[in-house]
């Protein structure tokens, strides 16, 4: 009898769960940049909901939006430790998306790396996810007014990192798809013509692949990087196998030489490219295979 009660008792906290699970993975995730992360912390969570007193909680979305944030600020302490030994230029894990569910793109995510956790915080709750700041406070551990603080502040340093205009999602997966096949077969007027003159490009190996240790900045730094690229792809051949959005970045996922997958995604501005984001890190694309 016990034991039914207890089997009964488990379904229904999963069945008020699990439709607020995709919600909580998605505040993880802009949290902390990585998937297993984020799904482990609302796993976490949930196991947390299980012992609660759910008749006492008045609005499970906000509870459990609540402990998922807090749970993500314990686990940025010690992310933020491991970021400073890591192998070249860190970027969030790849979320492929067909349609993205905010517009948190990729360069945002890396201006929120420079905010304090509190900043982040309430900036993604606020800004994001429209949270009051009621509730953002309740969350946090500070005042309404210090929230609105820290949130105003967090803005001031993402400005820039905001897309200036909406590129149109079929106007961005066809420049992703004529720069995947100017790069690998090796047309350099084509690839060109599509970046812009400032353009930059971070590739993300954490040591464990090749990929280059500091960002590659300017036109033609860039294209002598690809100049050289196209020698290996043509002689060892790259595999498109998903064209999408990328942390809301048109991209591409591909399986390169060594058998293992990659992403590329595009910031693009007025049609030309001005960020290109490689993702190499195999930890980091355990949930793409």
């Amino acid at each position: 009898m016990e034991e039914a009660r207890g089997t009964r008792d488990a379904a229904d906290a999963a069945a008020r769960f699990d439709p607020l699970r995709p919600l909580l993975v998605r505040v993880a995730y802009r949290m902390l940049g990585s998937v297993a992360d984020a799904e482990d912390v609302v796993q976490d969570a949930f196991i947390r909901w299980l012992g609660a007193d759910r008749d006492a909680i008045a609005v499970p979305e906000a509870w459990l939006r609540r402990t998922v944030t807090r749970l993500c600020l314990d686990q940025l302490k010690s992310a933020r430790a491991r970021r400073e030994t890591y192998v070249g230029p860190w970027l969030p894990e790849p979320l492929v998306e067909d349609e993205p569910a905010d517009d948190v793109t990729l360069p945002l995510m890396l201006a929120l790396e420079r905010l304090s956790p509190l900043e982040r915080a309430a900036f993604l709750l606020h800004d994001v996810f429209g949270v009051g700041f009621d509730e953002v406070a309740a969350t946090i551990g500070r005042d309404a007014a210090a929230a609105r603080q820290l949130a105003a502040r967090a803005r001031t340093h993402v400005r820039e990192a905001r897309p200036r205009y909406k590129l149109e999602k079929a106007r961005g997966l066809e420049i992703a798809e004529a720069f995947f096949a100017a790069s690998r077969s090796g047309d350099m007027a084509a690839l060109g013509a599509l970046l812009a003159a400032d353009v930059g490009m971070w590739s993300d190996g954490g040591g464990k692949r090749p990929a280059a240790v500091v960002p590659v900045l300017g036109f033609d730094t860039v294209m002598k990087v690809h100049r050289s690229l196209a020698v290996l792809f043509g002689k060892y051949g790259s595999t498109l196998l998903h064209t999408g959005m990328i942390n809301g970045l048109p991209g591409f996922v591909t399986r390169e030489s060594d058998g293992e997958v990659q992403t590329t995604a595009l910031e693009i501005e007025d049609g030309r490219i001005v960020g290109i984001y490689v993702v190499r890190n195999p930890d980091k694309l355990v949930h793409l295979h």
